[in-house]
């Protein structure tokens, strides 16, 4: 009760600091009367401190789908993935009516590997239900974490999937850089992949630019792809590379928040380049930001699908006891005006989840014209005058449909079960002298290793004993992408994440686009002409 009364006083004065008036400290006055009630005179027993966090939370709920609350041991959790480094699975999770979400993977980490993705719900860890049993988070983050290179057995519900998806997630230490891979894509294009928006990116980037300026890059991919943002101001330092002196980045506005406008300073290192920016349905926040600021000032061409959509600010206020409240204030824009959030009801944040996943149901990820857009949110960029669309989401200057003609269950299966993942940390361990002993860097390993019909049988009996019955018809349909996955994670683990992304994105059909794009004056240039 004291730390409640503690809390409601500081209310009091941030109520009367804002200058909000009567109304409000009427409103707050109530909410402290209702919890004095609850705790002195109702029937049973009650934890005041849970009493104010569920109010909190119950508050928040009715509003937007990203105004939040944490606690304490939450906050850190999500911080830590944009701050430092930690040991476990390798995911940013938030508690709503005790279930636990999903809310972001750290690339690279454990559980990107085996297939877990933004928006999954955890129900099961090591077969103990951690769902909708007033678990805490403590508990959960205990069950999760571990010594590194033990399994954890997670089941999961993912919005749109009848069935629960069971993953085994092998420990590892998480590192936390933002720049995943920074190479030549070709002799002329150099190719940076930004895993998220964090405190270290603008170093990390003007690192990886200057190396592959000194290898002959004259034109950049940035691939931004299922990077879910960050910080606001690194994305603006970001786009201050590519932008002039004067030019808007992005502007903020809300009801109670004036108009505020990041502009370029003009002291960017490469205004003038070719530039393509890869994003697809997991592109959000400060990624749609970036994007967006590229394609009104017709700097470069995005290749890919529409963005998620986030497009929301959140300023975070902070209890004494490191909890906080995250609270929308404002909404992104781009600078031709167009507003980055897609559209959403109050309060109904089960189905704003499920976005993507309808969008795959109606076709978008797969057909272009599937998009669909009114003519009233239809806008302009600021030099060239191409006609681009607002709604929700940055809607990329070409399309890449998403490749499901290799996926079957049986690959599925091996994916969610971590067989992949546990397959390779075996073979590895067998292999890695002789491996480093015979490559030298990874455009050897490229040129000179291939998946043998052992490694394949291997799998096929790691699948079985993780319970992955072996179907040869699904198995051939596959066959290309299971391949691939494989070298992809032992290049990984004999030498880095850069090295896994460059085997991966030997099949990356939004790079493959990205190149064919850049690589064409004639093309390139006609991306960025008016369309009146």
């Amino acid at each position: 009760m004291k730390r409640f009364i503690v809390a409601v006083l500081a209310a009091f004065s941030f109520v009367y600091a804002m200058g909000l008036g009567n109304r409000s400290a009427q409103n707050m006055k109530k909410l402290m009367n209702a919890e004095f009630a609850i705790s002195e005179f109702y029937v049973d027993s009650v934890n005041g401190e849970k009493l104010v966090e569920d109010a909190i939370r119950g508050m928040l709920d009715k509003l937007d789908p990203h105004s939040s609350y944490t606690t304490a041991d939450e906050t850190r959790e999500l911080q830590q993935p944009l701050q430092g480094k930690f040991s476990g699975i390798g995911i940013s999770f938030n508690m709503k009516q005790d279930t636990l979400y999903v809310i972001s993977l750290i690339a690279g980490g454990p559980s990107e590997r085996v297939g877990m993705l933004p928006g999954d719900r955890i129900v099961t860890v090591n077969d103990s239900v951690v769902a909708g049993v007033k678990m805490t988070t403590n508990d959960i983050r205990k069950r999760l974490m571990g010594p590194k290179g033990t399994l954890v057995n997670v089941g999961v519900k993912r919005p749109g999937e009848k069935d629960m998806i069971h993953f085994g997630i092998t420990r590892d230490e998480i590192p936390i850089y933002s720049v995943d891979a920074a190479y030549m894509a070709d002799p002329k294009t150099g190719y940076i992949r930004i895993s998220r928006f964090a405190e270290s990116t603008g170093e990390e980037f003007a690192e990886a630019f200057n190396k592959l300026k000194k290898k002959g890059m004259t034109q950049l991919i940035l691939d931004l792809s299922d990077n879910g943002g960050g910080y606001l101001n690194t994305a603006v330092e970001l786009a201050n590379t590519f932008l002039r002196a004067g030019e808007t980045i992005v502007y903020t506005e809300g009801n109670r928040s004036p108009r505020y406008d990041a502009v370029a300073n003009g002291k960017g290192g490469y205004k003038d380049g070719k530039l393509v920016v890869l994003v697809n349905q997991y592109s959000a926040s400060a990624s749609e930001i970036l994007a967006g600021a590229v394609q009104d000032w017709d700097r470069g061409v995005v290749v890919g699908r529409r963005t998620f959509g986030k497009g929301l600010v959140q300023r975070p206020f902070t209890f004494e006891d490191g909890s906080m409240m995250r609270l929308t204030t404002a909404r992104y824009y781009t600078p031709s005006g167009r507003c980055i959030q897609k559209p959403y009801k109050m309060g109904e944040k089960a189905d704003y989840a499920k976005d993507v996943y309808n969008r795959y149901k109606d076709g978008e990820l797969q057909h272009a014209d599937s998009i669909h857009v009114a003519d009233s949110l239809k806008y302009t960029t600021l030099k060239n005058e191409r006609i681009i669309y607002g709604g929700g989401g940055i809607i990329p200057d070409v399309f890449v449909p998403i490749d499901t003609t290799e996926y079957s269950d049986y690959y599925g299966k091996l994916n969610t079960k971590g067989v992949f993942i546990q397959y390779t940390l075996g073979y590895i361990d067998k292999n890695r002298d002789s491996l480093k002993a015979k490559y030298k860097d990874v455009n050897e390993f490229d040129a000179g290793f291939k998946v043998s019909d052992e490694m394949i049988q291997d799998l096929i009996s790691q699948g079985e004993k993780a319970g992955v019955k072996y179907n040869e018809e699904q198995y051939k349909i596959s066959k290309n992408v299971i391949d691939y996955i494989l070298k992809s994670l032992v290049a990984r683990d004999v030498f880095d994440q850069e090295a896994f992304t460059i085997i991966y994105n030997k099949r990356n059909d939004l790079l493959k686009e990205g190149l064919r794009v850049i690589n064409d004056d004639k093309l390139y240039n006609s991306l960025l002409k008016s369309t009146e």
